[in-house]
């Protein structure tokens, strides 16, 4: 046996690849990173699983020319094996058939998903080229996991949606200088493990523990216990779902009415205290936002929320907003909100203090304010201006020609006749997938590429078999860490696979633009274009090796960005005139007269308590008393390795854990381990019951990613044998201001399941026909 060991690089960190004989025997954590993720070394067991796409596949129907566009065998339907010559040519021919006769935006390419580490290999960036310089496509705009804050932060404190994050705190200055931590939404360790683009050594459990040690106290005001790691030792304040404005709200009046507040700060750095004021001490609507107020709503005591109002404005406090917290109706509220109660705390542009958001989310975030810039895929202009919000596809494709809001405009959302989808899947993401179902029915065709049949294969017409990130040349440069890392090719691609470019250059030279497409590189070309790019673009190109050197060490470190950070709060506290924000008035905007413009009813000039559509005070809580909290599995990326040991060894009889109160639990006859059906109105699933106190009573939590697995494909409301929560939420906007997802907007009740259990067909194929 001569083992190789081989640098991998992934969203959830580095690895080493053990191979023998072009065998992947293992993957290992690197010795260099303090906490590894153990989602890496169960890549292993799907390397070769028998979920694997092998050969291009096309639907029967669609074949066989039945009709294409509300086709509702999609899903249930066999497939056809076929050769990569004619799956080329059916391709290509629907591309040139749907341009001709709807035009390009007709063809969709937002192919929203997270794809694999690796700046050349990007599965959206592949795409997207190879379709703009075909005539262009409709995109989308904007993320699931926070596109209520990505629309209205550049409202409140200006700049690029994702600047916050070299403005806020890092994890060393709060250690040194912070005296008080209050998480909104909590502060999720097991996120952290994740960072888009991939990272070297994770980070954040070391820095939180040096806080800790500090002397930083935390609080943790969440429906769930152990949003915030034990060892943080934080104080629980248990909030009732969705209400986290009214909490800021209560806080707010009673720092106001006390006199506590940060006068001079809200006099010199922002606008519109005045206004909102007035909202807070009820002139506008009569109704005092009062602790008493916020109590009531928010199950939290008129003696805590007063108590935290004194310890965040008598000490350097920070206040942190989770990104879940957004994924609600009115999402923009408690974001805007945060960012004002901060401002009337005292810390904000204090070393350690003040506002941040998104810190534990992954792992670069509150570690390091950005990187050099790294060279990827290039794109091409896109000729096709039209967009959709990202979590508007459903509506899309039901109601072609409807017109939306949506930050202060109006859009009519296009006809899409065929769907082009690449390093995603929505059958995981998207909400309310018996919906999605429906909508997915409708257009001609939907192309795929993917290395598994998950659900959204089983839903395409065409499923191209893709290799996976160990299976092709890259280098990995995550969000804002400083690490290049290689990823050679660790194993030959499964089956028939082949990579995005592979697929697209084919494609291309089809539709006669390979040359534009490829520049006439080969892929490992392109790597080391892209890296020695990089290497170029550094002010000392000698801070990098050569691509060579490089390749052989796996590793290399890029120089450390020392800013200044544009929009920085220090700077604006210490000369507002001199160092403004990028608002229209320079400040932060409590009051957006641009806002208030757009005359919204669900989202007005200021931060607003709207009663959400769906939660525990509710009239509908009374057939489903419990708020399902849908958060991030702490086994997998999203739906990404679902079929991978780590997330497999976490299920329960086949099925995804769903957390229960005790107290919940024992009023419905149910022990830890036993099979419930989770459900409501919407749709219906099977998990496996954990009992634990860390969720508050009346809550229950089932993370997203297990593939979704319906008893009957393409029946709406059929039941999802495995325990995929969004066929219980709601595809309903946040708001008209950002169309956003608001996934956490949903009430269940859970019951014993006593039917036979079915057998969990999520990872086998489909029927395959050659």
């Amino acid at each position: 046996m001569v083992e190789r060991r081989m640098s991998v690089a992934t969203h959830w960190g580095s690895f080493i690849a053990v191979v023998d004989s072009g065998r992947l025997v293992r993957i290992e954590p690197r010795g260099d990173d303090p906490a590894p993720s153990p989602i890496g070394p169960g890549m292993v067991t799907a390397a070769d699983d028998s979920a694997r796409v092998l050969r291009p596949a096309v639907r029967k129907g669609w074949l066989n020319g039945l009709p294409r566009a509300h086709d509702t065998a999609r899903g249930a339907d066999a497939f056809v094996e076929v050769s990569w010559d004619d799956a080329i040519t059916l391709v290509s021919d629907e591309l040139r058939r749907v341009r001709s006769q709807y035009g390009d935006s007709a063809v969709f390419g937002g192919s929203y998903g997270w794809a694999s580490a690796g700046g050349f290999h990007n599965a959206q960036g592949q795409l997207q080229r190879f379709l703009a310089l075909g005539g262009g496509y409709t995109d989308s705009r904007n993320t699931y996991s926070t596109a209520a804050l990505e629309v209205i932060l550049p409202h409140v404190i200006g700049g690029h949606p994702w600047s916050y994050q070299s403005r806020m705190p890092m994890w060393d200055e709060i250690a040194e200088n912070c005296e008080l931590v209050v998480a909104f939404g909590g502060l999720a360790l097991k996120n952290s493990q994740i960072n888009p683009g991939g990272l070297a050594r994770h980070q954040t459990q070391n820095l939180q523990r040096r806080c800790r040690e500090a002397g930083v106290r935390f609080v943790n005001v969440s429906p769930i216990r152990s949003d915030v790691a034990g060892f943080l030792d934080a104080a629980w304040l248990p909030v009732i779902p969705n209400t986290d404005t009214a909490a800021m709200l209560g806080i707010a009046h009673t720092m106001l009415v006390n006199g506590w507040h940060d006068e001079d700060f809200l006099r010199r750095c922002c606008v519109g205290f005045d206004r909102f004021a007035s909202y807070l001490v009820g002139e506008l609507d009569g109704v005092p936002k009062d602790a008493a107020w916020a109590a009531r709503i928010t199950g939290i005591s008129r003696d805590a929320i007063t108590d935290l109002a004194h310890r965040l404005t008598t000490q350097r406090s920070l206040i942190m907003v989770n990104y879940a917290v957004q994924r609600a109706d009115h999402g923009e509220q408690p974001i805007w909100m945060s960012v004002v109660l901060a401002a009337m705390a005292g810390s904000m542009g204090r070393p350690g203090g003040g506002w941040g958001a998104g810190y534990a989310t992954m792992d670069a975030t509150g570690v390091a304010k950005g990187r050099p810039s790294v060279a990827t895929i290039p794109g091409v202009s896109n000729p096709v201006p039209d967009f959709i919000p990202v979590a508007r596809i459903a509506d899309t494709l039901l109601h072609p020609g409807k017109t939306i809001d949506y930050d202060g405009r109006r859009l009519t959302l296009p006809e899409l006749r065929l769907i082009y989808w690449c390093g995603g899947n929505p059958f995981h993401h998207h909400q309310d997938l018996h919906r999605l179902t429906r909508a997915w029915q409708t257009p001609d065709t939907v192309v795929i590429h993917e290395a598994w049949w998950n659900t959204t294969a089983k839903f395409a017409d065409i499923v191209l078999p893709v290799a996976t990130s160990l299976e092709r040349d890259d280098f990995a440069a995550g969000f804002s860490d400083p690490h290049l890392v290689a990823m050679p090719k660790v194993r030959e691609p499964a089956g028939e696979s082949r990579t995005d470019h592979h697929i697209f250059t084919a494609l291309a030279s089809r539709l006669g633009y390979e040359q534009e497409f490829t520049e006439s590189r080969s892929e490992i070309e392109w790597v080391r274009h892209l890296y020695e790019q990089t290497r170029a673009g550094l002010a000392d190109d000698a801070a990098l090796p050569g691509f060579d050197d490089f390749w052989r060490s796996s590793t290399a470190e890029l120089p450390a960005l020392t800013g200044p950070f544009p929009g920085s709060f220090e700077a604006l506290r210490s000369d507002p005139q001199r160092f403004p924000l990028p608002t229209p008035s320079g400040r932060i905007e409590i009051f957006s007269e641009e806002i208030d413009s757009f005359g919204y009813d669900d989202c007005a000039g200021h931060p607003t308590w709207f009663e959400p559509a769906e939660w525990l005070r509710a009239d509908l809580a009374d057939r489903f008393p419990l708020h399902l909290i849908s958060n991030q599995p702490a086994s997998r990326l999203h739906s990404q390795y679902d079929n991978g040991g780590h997330s497999l060894g976490s299920k329960i009889r086949g099925r995804e854990p769903v957390t229960i109160n005790p107290l919940d639990a024992a009023a419905r006859g149910i022990e830890s381990g036993m099979i419930v059906r989770v459900h409501n109105d919407r749709g219906s699933c099977l998990a496996g019951a954990v009992l634990s106190d860390d969720v508050m009573p009346g809550v229950v939590q089932l993370s997203t990613g297990a593939w979704w697995d319906p008893v009957q494909p393409g029946l709406s409301g059929t039941m999802d044998r495995h325990g995929n929560p969004n066929v219980l939420t709601a595809d309903r906007p946040c708001s008209r201001l950002s169309q956003g997802p608001s996934a956490l907007s949903a009430l269940v009740d859970v019951e014993l399941y006593g039917d036979p259990l079915p057998d969990v067909l999520a990872f086998a194929p489909p029927d395959l026909e050659h």
